[in-house]
């Protein structure tokens, strides 16, 4: 049977899988879940400095080829996800502690704070949310993305990731690349967060399906699979030095391999884990190990990167 055991930036992981940092994640209880699922690691909601409630409901809607979300970063502020990794068992599995302060000087607040913590959790930071009315996506203004890393980097000199958002352009992939390549200490990218401002119409109603800004919103699911490999091929390419974790439009243990042939070291699972629940890791971990035992894998770290070009 084929192993799906790997490592990570000095962390062993059980296998690839891991949730999406906004699904399942909100507080201890959800969090708890997915430390007792068959998750090779997991993340938390990407917090602010302050607690903050988000967006107003509905801004979460189940779609037939994923979801639209408006959520605003509800989070519960940073010390409270810093106070769970502080308890956290780090010898069951891994934990990533996700960042997306709303300034500069609130970014640099949080990171000084983990930095004296001295803990085991990676952080990740979320150069990417679409969904802040007014607050737009730093790794889109990449001189506004180069200054944000010069800054954290130098306060915070242990390993880091970045989360991305979708790139279009092969000319955005190439500059963003060689921004993220200025900074050894980016050791990950993760690509991709939900695609921005989409909008989903309801037929009967003539109305938007959520309320947050007029009903656009980021989609997720099998909408972004193939933007999803795409980013995260780019980046395999381009940042040969730095990991990359996969994120976008998994629901089957194929999608899984689609996303380590393109060269994801981990994988995150989003909308599908919102609508079927932490059990989705045992049947994504077992269609994985089918899939590769078919193909004569011994492996995940066969897979990774060997896509093959026409």
């Amino acid at each position: 049977m084929s192993k799906l055991s790997t490592t990570f930036l000095g962390h062993t992981f059980a296998n690839p899988l891991m949730n999406a940092s906004g699904v399942y994640c909100m507080d201890a209880t959800d969090l708890g879940a997915l430390h007792t699922s068959d998750s090779g690691s997991y993340i938390t909601k990407s917090c602010t400095l302050e607690a903050r409630a988000g967006n107003p409901e509905p801004r979460y809607r189940a779609t037939p080829l994923g979801s639209i979300n408006s959520m605003g970063l509800p989070n519960k502020g940073y010390g409270y996800y810093l106070d769970l990794a502080r308890a956290h068992d780090y010898s069951h599995k891994p934990l990533f502690m996700s960042v997306a302060g709303l300034s500069l000087a609130d970014n640099l607040v949080m990171m000084r704070t983990i930095r004296d913590a001295n803990l085991p959790a990676i952080v990740e930071l979320n150069l990417s949310c679409p969904n802040v009315p007014g607050k737009p996506q730093i790794a889109y203004d990449f001189a506004a993305m180069d200054a944000m890393l010069a800054a954290v980097t130098k306060e915070y000199t242990r390993p880091i990731g970045v989360k991305m958002p979708p790139y279009f352009d092969i000319a955005h992939f190439d500059e963003a690349a060689a921004i993220l390549n200025r900074y050894p200490t980016v050791a990950f990218i993760t690509c991709i967060n939900s695609i921005g401002n989409a909008l989903v119409i309801d037929t009967e109603s003539e109305s938007v399906v959520i309320k947050p800004k007029d009903g656009f919103g980021g989609i997720g699911g099998d909408y972004v699979l193939p933007t999803a490999l795409a980013n995260v091929n780019a980046f395999y390419r381009r940042c040969p030095e730095k990991r990359v974790i996969g994120c976008g439009g998994v629901k089957t243990g194929e999608h899984v391999f689609q996303h380590l042939l393109a060269g994801a070291s981990l994988v995150q699972v989003g909308t599908a884990l919102q609508e079927e629940g932490p059990g989705i890791f045992a049947r994504l971990n077992a269609e994985l190990i089918a899939l590769l035992d078919r193909k004569g894998y011994k492996n995940i770290d066969e897979v990774r990167g060997r896509l093959k070009t026409l």
